[in-house]
């Protein structure tokens, strides 16, 4: 294998994909993709939707684990991430929620705009409808590697959207694609197609396989190599770790970074890049001082709320826990790509502004707020929270009170937009195989919690007084609890804090910004400011997180980069320079 490409690219995941596919649509350059895990050709529970749960607390995982946080208990969350090629892609819960071009907007960065950026996420898609799904055709892309597709509903999400709809949330088919329903409920289009998950893997194998990428795994990135120029420090290279020791590769042009909000910043770091008195710390000489590097660090928290039900054939519980029928559900995957296991088991969606029901809460009438925006920052454009559903009882390992003995159970989940709490990601030593020390701060801001127990006292009205579910909840799941009762937003405090965890979208840890913004990492090209020849390129780069789920930005943010690199390697200055 060579040493010397053109573009590095650290990190075989999401957004890294995507970078690489688009680079190497030019024949004349060689791109390297270095990816941690293994290759995902072989990992049946990536491309099989229902066996995410196995890819989890495996060599598949990065396995990070947050600090104790106080405002959830002092609990310790698991932060599963995909370790292998295709990254979280190949183990999220394949929604496409794109947030509202006002999201973006906010950022305020040129080349950014929502609309300019929904055009990006748009791009990495090829949309297949269904006869029933009411699409948006002209918000969909017709010709990018990612095949998505509507999700049929099981008989109880069709409940729940009815309850949505009794309950003011009105139904809008496609509004998690055009970004522009803020009170309503809706389908989601996933990332399945023909009973296979799609991933970003795509962008770089199989039809779009091509001979000028090589795809280096089970290799792990240490630190970026400088060479001081007239310029400055430029990023020439890049020290990994295989199993046959320590090895350096070496990039003509860029490094791109794209090894997720929370290890592009310990990159970053280890390279030398970040705040100069946590480098210090950890006997690392500080290149650069970029105090911004691993903070902000922003992430979704939902709480789930199982409910169960007696009328049978309503959840799918009975196709993976009842009897032996998971064998015969597995059977039908194997043989057609069909059935429970060929989807994720999310049902029904949507969003919704809470202004109303919280205008008489002391701690919102009296938080500071913007012209035209709420406390949360958000105009009305902008939803407060998200509800999702599952159409059976699961979730992350620790719901394993699985409603076997021919029980039924389903969920459904609160999702907090805008966090006013800011996390953060620093390093635990400068050991490239060791995993950073990562404090989410849940709850850390009193907002914060105001919004997502009334969140979950909204979602517990719809299920239990909604026109579609009212009469067929027998009561909580587990037997034990008793969150079907609650009237008060107070009695969810308790609740939340014992079952809030994460949505799994980590951002804002290597943020973009103004140049005058000290904290930005990075400027609106994704360049890590004081060096050349480097960007970053993953959700870790969002100022802010959107309103929505971090799939499709990811994509976009990997479709945005690539046009960046091509429009600096195309442009006069340098082909003149390329024929000196």
């Amino acid at each position: 294998m060579a040493d010397s490409y053109d573009y590095i690219i650290c990190g075989g995941g999401t957004a890294g994909c995507v970078v690489a596919g688009r680079l190497a649509e030019n024949p004349h350059v060689r791109i390297l993709v270095i990816e941690a895990g293994q290759h995902h050709k072989d990992l049946e529970n990536v491309h099989m939707a229902g066996g995410w749960n196995n890819l989890f607390d495996d060599k598949t995982d990065w396995n990070i684990v947050t600090s104790p946080m106080s405002g959830v208990n002092n609990r310790q969350v698991k932060l599963s991430r995909g370790k292998f090629l295709s990254g979280c892609s190949g183990c999220n819960g394949t929604l496409c929620i794109r947030g509202s071009k006002q999201d973006y907007d906010d950022w305020g960065l040129d080349g950014w705009s929502g609309e300019e950026f929904f055009k990006y996420m748009q791009k990495a898609e090829t949309f297949h409808g269904k006869p029933w799904f009411k699409a948006a055709d002209r918000s969909h892309g017709q010709s990018g590697p990612l095949h998505v597709e509507p999700h049929d509903l099981a008989p109880i999400s069709q409940l729940i959207m009815d309850s949505f709809v009794s309950q003011g949330l009105p139904l809008d088919h496609d509004m998690f694609t055009t970004g522009e329903t803020p009170h309503g409920c809706g389908h989601v289009p996933r990332t399945v197609y023909n009973g296979l998950r799609t991933t970003s893997g795509d962008f770089v194998t199989n039809g779009y396989h091509r001979s000028n990428v090589t795809i280096m795994t089970d290799t792990t990135v240490d630190r970026i190599l400088f060479k001081k120029t007239p310029n400055g420090l430029n990023a020439d290279g890049v020290v990994v770790v295989t199993a046959n020791g320590q090895q350096s590769l070496h990039a003509k042009r860029e490094v791109i970074i794209s090894s997720g909000a929370y290890c592009s910043p310990t990159i970053l770091m280890r390279s030398g890049l970040g705040p100069k008195e946590e480098l210090r710390r950890n006997g690392i000489e500080c290149l650069v001082d970029l105090p911004g590097v691993g903070q902000n660090l922003l992430d979704h928290l939902i709480v789930f709320m199982f409910y169960e039900t007696e009328k049978p054939g309503l959840t799918t519980d009975h196709l993976v826990y009842h009897d032996d029928n998971f064998d015969k559900t597995y059977a039908l995957w194997k043989d057609k790509k069909e059935g429970f296991l060929s989807t994720f088991p999310f049902g029904s969606f949507a969003f919704a502004r809470l202004d109303d029901r919280l205008k008489h809460e002391p701690l919102w009438k009296n938080a500071p707020r913007q012209p035209g925006r709420d406390p949360m920052g958000l105009t009305p454009k902008q939803p407060n929270v998200e509800f999702f559903t599952t159409e059976c009882y699961g979730g992350p390992k620790q719901y394993d009170q699985f409603p076997i003995d021919h029980k039924h159970a389903f969920s459904i989940i609160a999702e907090l937009f805008s966090p006013k709490s800011r996390g953060s990601v620093t390093l635990k030593s400068k050991n490239p195989l060791e995993n950073p020390v990562v404090d989410c701060n849940y709850l850390a801001d009193p907002l914060d919690l105001l919004v997502i127990t009334e969140a979950c006292r909204f979602a517990n009205e719809i299920i239990t007084k909604g026109a579609g579910t009212k009469d067929i909840v027998k009561g909580s799941w587990p037997p034990h609890l008793t969150h079907h009762t609650y009237t008060k937003r107070e009695e969810w405090i308790p609740y939340v804090k014992e079952h809030a965890t994460t949505c799994y979208h980590a951002a804002g840890t290597c943020a973009m910004g103004a140049d005058s913004d000290p904290r930005a990492v990075l400027d609106n090209k994704l360049r890590v400011r004081g060096v050349t020849g480097l960007r970053v390129a993953d959700c870790s780069v969002m100022p802010s997180l959107h309103g929505g789920h971090t799939q499709m930005p990811a994509y976009g943010i990997g479709e945005r980069c690539a046009d960046l690199i091509k429009e600096t390697w195309t442009s006069p200055q340098v082909m003149n320079l390329a024929k000196l």
